[in-house]
């Protein structure tokens, strides 16, 4: 596993001040342009979505349909997308959760989770926490079992862990790398 973090914090690009000043943001773009780094990537989280026993994996916008879409073909697994709110057709669950400043609700179809489903929740960054929270509350009020959360990065500093693991029941929250 040494190798695979090496590689992929090797394609992970700083950017200063983006988006304000005192950031630094993480680039995960140089690593999606690597087809070696995005490969190993992909096969990490597959790996992690057969070990949960998952049956659909969730990607949430918008870097979660870059590395959830993959996971779940590479998984051979059903792909479902956590939009924000008002981008989805037809009916949709919402759920609503607290920013720093703010508020914001992300949706998902209705129909494509069911009381047999054993969720994969995937995205690139794990921060403060918020809304792979309120993911898993959309997929527990779904009627759907969340089989654990997988994220490529987790920004240690934010805590976002703290605020998860009590929503999570035990599932396991995998961080590929912790910054």
């Amino acid at each position: 596993m040494t190798d695979i973090r090496e590689l992929l914090l090797s394609r992970i690009r700083d950017v200063a001040d983006y988006p304000e000043p005192g950031v630094m943001f993480k680039d995960i773009t140089p690593l999606l342009a690597d087809p070696s780094a995005f490969t190993a990537l992909t096969d990490a989280l597959a790996e992690i979505a057969e070990r949960t026993g998952a049956t659909k994996v969730v990607g949430l916008e918008a870097r979660g349909f870059i590395l959830g879409a993959p996971v779940a073909v590479r998984a051979g697994l059903g792909f479902i997308p956590v939009r924000k709110a008002g981008k989805l057709p037809g009916a949709t669950l919402a759920q609503a959760y607290d920013l720093e400043y703010g508020s914001a609700e992300i949706e998902v179809h209705a129909e494509d989770l069911t009381a047999g489903d054993r969720v994969l929740i995937v995205d690139d960054v794990l921060a403060t926490g918020g809304t792979a929270e309120a993911s898993v509350q959309l997929i527990h009020r779904a009627g759907a079992e969340v089989a654990g959360v997988a994220v490529l990065m987790e920004l240690g500093f934010l805590s976002g862990r703290a605020r998860l693991e009590p929503a999570l029941n035990g599932a396991p929250l995998e961080a590929l790398l912790t910054v």
